[in-house]
């Protein structure tokens, strides 16, 4: 059994047409309060990203927003979090929110969420970390998605076992049970559809951009 003591959500600074998205992220606010965990994100006060930093603190929860400067000087920064981490860039953002969390959550959002979960999700798949990665798809909002992946996997283009580190759920209760449970599966080798694979990777050197240390405000 995992200890879940930060998740990471990856979110939209947008809120959706579909008022189920919003509901979806106070649902998941409310859980991990109620399992007291620690809410990681990118420390925006707009979009799905405020609905849950203000979900969290006003139910008395913990949260630590990740942001570069770029976008804390456009005002789009959260200013009553628990604690703030100002980075330069967004590669140091993505590997500080990483190294914060337990397991990561992505609800829906646009590009800026599909690149965060891609690559928490990749490095999942390289051996870099073993911490769960899991969609809420609320509404069926990453069915098209899914789809997209299952045909990767039937082409050569995707291992079915790393489709498989990557949960769907469509409650977040259920969805943090599965992240306890994890076992992450051994992932030592890197080998092409057709068996002309490359050595093992477990010396590879980490491709994340070294972070250096952050300001932080609270």
């Amino acid at each position: 059994m995992r200890s879940m003591k930060s998740i990471c959500v990856f979110c939209g600074s947008n809120s959706g047409v579909n008022p189920v998205y919003a509901e979806a992220a106070r649902e998941l606010a409310a859980t991990l309060l109620t399992r007291g965990v620690r809410l990681v994100y990118g420390g925006g006060n707009v979009g799905l990203m405020g609905i849950i930093a203000d979900a969290m603190l006003t139910g008395g929860g913990q949260v630590v927003g990740v942001i570069p400067h770029s976008l804390w000087n456009r005002e789009v920064g959260h200013g009553g979090l628990t604690e703030l981490r100002l980075v330069e860039t967004m590669h140091e953002r993505k590997t500080l929110m990483a190294d914060l969390a337990d397991g990561f959550v992505a609800l829906p959002g646009g590009a800026g969420t599909l690149d965060e979960t891609f690559e928490i999700w990749t490095w999942a798949q390289l051996g870099i970390h073993d911490k769960p990665c899991g969609l809420l798809n609320i509404g069926g909002y990453f069915d098209s998605l899914l789809t997209y992946l299952k045909h990767a996997v039937a082409e050569g283009f995707l291992k079915s076992e790393h489709l498989d580190m990557l949960m769907v759920d469509q409650q977040p209760s259920s969805l943090i049970d599965r992240f306890v449970a994890y076992d992450a599966p051994n992932v030592r080798s890197w080998s092409s559809a057709n068996g002309r694979g490359s050595k093992g990777i477990e010396d590879a050197p980490d491709p994340r951009p070294v972070t250096p240390e952050p300001r932080c405000l609270s």
